[in-house]
């Protein structure tokens, strides 16, 4: 059933991030430069989420040998062709600004001794697209966007899951109920925009 509103207060906000992993900090950053108002409401503490375990890199077509043409073409290809192409390509077209915008905000990465990134090849590419830093890139990309996160306008709510979304008349989504797990009270979150950042892949098996 629906969750028990019965005096619960209401807030309003441009955007809505749910939750504070890589995906989450990174939407709740950029919506805030463009001078939104953000709450992003995490389960946990900000930055507890599977981002930390990501040891392997980040794939962005930037090595000399490499071309977003090879990237797009590898990814659809490790999908069986099922990828949403449009989607795809805006991801490899984004990807070296990314990794651009990443360096801004104080990642590190591994570089030879020209300040050249170092990147190296992962299974099924075509092309070394792959940018790391030591056995740790989601652990050190985490350590960056939750301080960027600490030292933004962004009103991080923590120990505050969402348990409902919220939809207008219209049928599209509108914000969300966040159970305030610290005093058990609900809060709805009246969003423009509602950003869903929860990843769990990982579990899809047990659908």
């Amino acid at each position: 059933g629906g969750a028990d509103l019965a005096g619960a207060w209401s807030v309003g906000t441009d955007v809505l991030v749910r939750v504070g992993g890589g995906a989450g900090c990174a939407a709740a950053l950029v919506a805030a430069e463009q001078g939104a108002s953000v709450i992003l409401a995490t389960k946990l503490r900000l930055g507890d989420s599977n981002t930390v375990m990501a040891e392997g890199g980040i794939q962005a077509s930037i090595d000399k040998e490499d071309s977003p043409q090879m990237h797009y073409d590898d990814t659809l290809k490790a999908g069986h062709q099922c990828g949403e192409k449009k989607l795809v390509s805006q991801m490899v077209m984004d990807g070296p600004d990314v990794i651009r915008w990443l360096i801004q905000q104080g990642m590190q990465f591994d570089m030879d001794e020209f300040g050249d990134l170092i990147t190296r090849r992962a299974g099924g590419t075509s092309a070394s697209r792959v940018c790391y830093y030591r056995d740790y890139t989601g652990l050190e990309m985490m350590r960056v966007l939750r301080e960027a996160v600490q030292n933004s306008d962004v009103d991080v709510w923590d120990y505050s899951p969402a348990v409902e979304l919220i939809t207008n008349e219209s049928g599209h989504c509108a914000g969300a109920v966040i159970s305030n797990l610290k005093d058990c009270s609900y809060v709805q979150v009246i969003a423009k925009s509602v950003i869903i950042a929860t990843g769990g892949i990982g579990r899809m098996h047990l659908n």
